[in-house]
């Protein structure tokens, strides 16, 4: 369906060295430029964010030191992109929460003032989890092919348990070999495997206070000592725990805590 548009849309997604908005940078910046009368403009451009991008970055946008290093750097495609960008409006996929602020940054960084206050944000992804409900009730319909509301009375801690046990069951099935033609959409019926499948996050605590790192090593994920293995910090700093027991953390977090300390007290 074609776009109806007041003045240009700018459509756009960016690649970065990481998710930190302090820190990090861009890399690579894609756009269409698409006018109301339905002409499209597209660009695309490497950037050597004066950083090193990290291995697990390259790993995903397969972008390396070597592709950046005789680009420009932000600063110095800053007044052409400004420029381009002038009197749009903006849409992205997450681009609310990420790609706009960071692209804001930057941009603050190389001394421009662009004022995203005066364009219109479009994010594909709220629309998409706003017109696709992520919940229980939206599931069952999906896996099930029923609705909740007829089969169960919402809220209700036994109804939901049973709901979620049918979830399961039917995913197992729509997820199976005999269902999907492509091995990548097809799910093992094996609870170690959903397990690891269900995994949204490196934590070693529920809080995320305590994460592995690409080496599998326990590091703070806050305060003064983040990234710092934690192992580490106990030894130079034994205060730090006793700190922690005394604060307002969660029990889980000092419990993962304890045991890391006996651990290393018992090698």
């Amino acid at each position: 369906m074609t776009l109806k548009l007041k003045r240009p849309l700018v459509v756009f997604d960016l690649e970065t060295t990481g998710i930190d908005l302090v820190n990090s940078k861009i890399i690579q910046i894609s756009y269409i430029k698409v006018y109301p009368d339905g002409k499209e403009e597209r660009g695309n451009q490497y950037i050597n964010p004066e950083q090193h991008i990290p291995e697990e970055v390259t790993a995903i946008t397969h972008i390396t030191d070597d592709d950046v290093i005789d680009q420009p750097t932000f600063k110095e495609v800053a007044s052409q992109l400004a420029e381009t960008f002038k009197s749009c409006d903006f849409a992205g996929f997450n681009s609310n929460r990420f790609d706009i602020p960071l692209l804001e940054e930057e941009f603050l960084r190389s001394g421009i003032d662009f004022d995203f206050s005066k364009s219109r944000l479009i994010d594909a992804q709220v629309i998409y989890h706003k017109m696709e409900p992520r919940n229980l009730s939206a599931a069952y319909r999906f896996y099930t092919g029923h609705k909740m509301e007829e089969d169960f009375q919402a809220h209700k801690a036994d109804q939901d348990t049973e709901a979620t046990y049918r979830v399961l069951t039917s995913q197992l099935d729509f997820y199976s070999e005999e269902k999907q033609d492509e091995k990548e959409r097809c799910l093992e019926n094996d609870i170690d495997y959903l397990h690891e499948f269900s995994k949204q996050n490196r934590n070693v605590d529920f809080a995320g206070r305590i994460v592995y790192n690409d080496k599998d090593v326990e590091v703070f994920n806050f305060g003064k000592y983040r990234n710092q293995p934690v192992t580490e910090v106990l030894k130079k700093d034994p205060g730090y725990y006793s700190w922690i027991l005394q604060s307002d953390f969660t029990l889980n977090t000092k419990q993962v805590l304890t045991r890391i300390r006996l651990r290393e007290f018992n090698k």
